[in-house]
């Protein structure tokens, strides 16, 4: 044995322990317990009356971090796994880099410009129709949890939610908290995994639709188990990914010793992402560059496919629940400005893309000033089309235009809008027509919130006055 101690091999055995300790976790089956079957199971789910629907929102999280997106490391292996037995949309742009006014596009359909939720006291009104309300009409028990309060009920999120609320401490985790512009918010994604998992328990057969949004990736939050990629704050950032994937392990895991993976559809989706000074800025609801708007998107079946399917065709958030709707067979979203995405993943299965769905317009939007209701409203659009990918902010003098090319250009480093009269002109003319256009009919509303919500929000980081 004292050989064995001193042995110059010790250290290079303790270095390849450990490196299987960690290939295990990377390579260990995550989704089991789902049927193989073939697209055609696709349209047949809206037949049946007991599917359950979990819906996973990830706050903070960019797509081009996750190893399912081809990040060189491995933050996500249980995302890689739902990739690889689901669909993954690998061109998803999310309507804004702020998460009230991107979440109120996700969850009506509509754009930022239709909706009107811009700015820090806005609200969706209760005559919006929101998917929750859908689901509840349809039989489903509706369950929300969140620990971000710009989704909070107060601003018109808990529409259709039997319970909608933020989740009890549960053990202590022993996490880390490493976001310099956050501040610290109470318990972990811990506290949202085990309330998930014992509520699906509860409920035994009942359909059910669960909404869990996830914050540890904004706090860059993580445990040691996750401490694997390095100390900067970016490191940290992907090492909370990490941890939060493990998250998403543990509601799966409780689904299958529930039995009920073979019956559930899971989304698992981001409402944007976060910038690491690629523009000279650092966070998010600044600006609408890619690193802050292109999020990812996995669509998990209640059988796993017999293929991989990847949907090339670029998409957006505001599709996400026209989607769901048309796969469980539910009526649409009224007003929606968002589409079924269904033909795309069909098309893909069988490899004939919609080469023509890359000209469609994607639309974000941000008002820069949405923290700061005594200044003027400060807009900014970005409109992307094919390659090119264009920014107006018509509020300055003389007005922020930017144009890029993303096929030779994907970081938008070089502006174009010099070099590309003509192009500069048709977008500047659709993103002038896009403000213009402001509908009475389902547009926020302002509440008024205290000063002990608002405390709680600049705990987030967020700077509000």
């Amino acid at each position: 044995m004292n050989r064995l101690l001193s042995s110059r091999w010790l250290p290079l055995a303790a270095a390849a322990g450990l490196l299987l300790v960690l290939a295990a976790q990377f390579v260990k089956i995550r989704v089991p317990s789902r049927p193989v079957r073939g697209i055609e199971a696709l349209r047949e789910l809206r037949d049946r009356d007991d599917l359950n629907v979990v819906f996973v929102l990830i706050d903070t999280l960019r797509a081009d971090r996750l190893s399912a997106y081809g990040y060189g490391r491995p933050t996500s292996p249980t995302l890689v796994d739902l990739a690889h037995s689901g669909v993954r949309f690998a061109h998803v742009q999310a309507q804004s880099s702020w998460t009230k006014t991107s979440m109120a596009s996700l969850w009506t359909g509509t754009y930022p410009g239709r909706n009107g939720v811009l700015r820090y006291p806005d609200a969706i009104p209760e005559s919006r129709k929101l998917p929750a309300e859908i689901l509840k009409e349809a039989g489903y028990e509706t369950f929300g949890l969140y620990r971000n309060g710009w989704v909070a009920n107060n601003f018109g999120f808990a529409q259709g939610f039997d319970v909608y609320a933020t989740p009890a401490r549960r053990r202590q985790a022993d996490v880390a908290r490493a976001n310099p512009s956050g501040g610290h918010l109470p318990g972990s994604d811990f506290d949202v995994s085990e309330s998930a998992a014992e509520f699906l328990r509860a409920a035994g057969g009942r359909k059910t639709f669960v909404y869990l949004h996830y914050m540890d990736v904004h706090q860059y939050v993580f445990d040691d188990q996750s401490s694997l990629f390095g100390t900067t704050f970016s490191d940290s950032y992907d090492n909370a990914i990490h941890w939060v994937d493990r998250n998403v392990q543990h509601v799966l895991t409780g689904l299958d010793e529930a039995k009920l993976l073979a019956r559930t559809v899971v989304v698992i989706a981001a409402d944007h992402g976060e910038a690491f000074s690629e523009h000279g800025i650092e966070g998010h609801g600044k600006q609408l560059y890619r690193e802050v708007v292109e999020t990812p998107l996995l669509l998990v079946l209640p059988f796993r496919l017999d293929r991989e399917v990847v949907v090339d065709e670029p998409v957006e958030n505001v599709d996400v629940w026209p989607t769901l709707l048309d796969l469980l067979g539910l009526p649409a979203l009224p007003d929606a400005q968002g589409r079924s995405l269904l033909p795309a993943i069909e098309a893909a299965y069988r490899n004939a893309p919609d080469l023509a769905a890359a000209e469609r317009p994607r639309i974000s939007q941000i008002d820069r000033t949405w923290g700061r209701i005594e200044s003027p409203p400060d807009p900014l659009v970005k409109i992307a089309r094919g390659d090119w990918r264009f920014y107006l902010g018509p509020a300055s003098d003389p007005p922020q235009i930017e144009l890029y090319d993303a096929a030779t250009d994907p970081g938008e480093q070089q502006n174009r809008a010099a070099d590309e009269a003509e192009t500069v002109a048709a977008f500047r003319a659709e993103a002038e027509r896009y403000l213009a256009d402001r509908p009475t009919e389902g547009r926020a509303e302002v509440r008024e919130i205290d000063e002990m919500r608002l405390q709680q929000l600049r705990a987030l980081g967020y700077v509000v006055r």
